[in-house]
């Protein structure tokens, strides 16, 4: 298969994809990378139907990546994950609607230009969770004890401060009481895998980052947020609040973190859903297999049968250039449907 994979200047280092993309090449797949942030693209010739079997984006949410996404989209080619989707997860204050309208446990948002204005905001909803709404990584998120805070800085000045020119729009939630510590689940096409870690808004409670286990209603409502948004790779980051899990982040493409052989996971995920489609087009071969299937509350643990992920230095040195290429393996199975379940209402 041929695959463009979008990666932005943020993760030109990072394992994810990078490693990703050296194994679809040692697997003898051709992966062209596009580096939007520090290159001239000929999007002309570079975006055009038939050129690639799919696009893959790994970008911050405010980059140009996701422009040219949409591009290779409109020309038919497919997307992981589909653009609809991810555009639906990037910004956060639409998420937040998309979430609530659906019935997902999300916290009430609001949304302003400007950090002040969330003083109209009722004293008694305070603590408020503050972040940009096209944030990620945890980028200026903070906790507001007061609506006289509000205007205390974020970071050091000059980086990046809530409100500041072209700063876009920022959401607010109220805070969720739990013990510091997130529940981060990813989904791997369908397989999911539950982590813990360091609440950011607690930063001085100790949590190692390890795998736990999966309850089957955390399994519903993670694989739920998948059908919602239409996503097949993605993570969600739930609280466990006193009146029950709150889902308060989603991410497409997310780091993959403790996933057990995350990079041929991955990689296996890529290419079904570039053979079979994604969940976001709908009517296409992965919804109907997905519907095809009978729902259960257990999370789908799978095994692709792809090989084991390349490491090493052979592995860093066919990851030099595009294209990268090795000798082929077997293809994996077809991933499993992603379970579903109907969630009750919001926070």
């Amino acid at each position: 298969m041929r695959l463009c994979f979008l990666v932005e200047e943020q993760y030109r280092h990072d394992g994810m994809p990078l490693d990703v993309i050296r194994q679809l090449g040692a697997w003898g797949h051709q992966v062209d990378v596009l580096w939007p942030g520090r290159s001239l693209i000929p999007i002309s010739e570079a975006i055009q139907a038939g050129s690639h079997d799919a696009w893959v984006l790994k970008t911050v949410s405010g980059g140009p990546g996701l422009t040219l996404l949409e591009a290779a989209a409109s020309v038919g080619l497919t997307t992981v994950n589909d653009v609809r989707a991810i555009r639906g997860v990037r910004d956060k204050a639409l998420a937040a609607v998309i979430a609530r309208r659906s019935g997902l446990p999300v916290p009430v948002t609001y949304a302003a230009a400007r950090p002040e204005e969330f003083a109209e905001i009722a004293e008694a909803e305070f603590p408020l969770v503050v972040k940009p709404a096209d944030g990620s990584s945890g980028r200026a998120v903070r906790l507001v004890a007061t609506p006289d805070r509000l205007l205390d800085p974020v970071e050091p000045a000059g980086a990046g401060d809530l409100g500041a020119p072209g700063g876009g729009l920022l959401i607010a939630q109220p805070y969720v009481p739990n013990s510091g510590t997130d529940l981060k689940v990813y989904s791997v096409a369908g397989e999911l895998y539950a982590t813990e870690r360091c609440s950011p808004l607690h930063p001085a409670h100790a949590v190692r980052e390890r795998q736990v286990p999966l309850t089957p209603d955390i399994a519903r409502l993670a694989a739920e947020v998948g059908t919602v948004f239409g996503l097949d790779l993605y993570g969600v980051d739930i609280l466990l609040g006193p009146d029950g899990p709150v889902v308060v982040d989603i991410n497409d493409f997310p780091s993959f973190r403790q996933v057990p052989d995350a990079v041929a996971r991955v990689s296996a995920a890529i290419l079904d859903l570039a053979r079979h489609g994604t969940a976001g087009q709908g009517a296409g071969p992965a919804a109907q297999r997905t519907s095809e299937q009978p729902t259960t509350g257990q999370p789908t643990t799978g095994q692709p049968t792809a090989a084991p992920a390349t490491t090493g230095p052979a592995a860093a040195a066919s990851a030099t250039t595009p294209p990268f290429t090795a000798a082929p393996v077997a293809p994996p199975v077809p991933r499993p449907s992603r379970p579903a379940a109907s969630i009750g209402g919001g926070r």
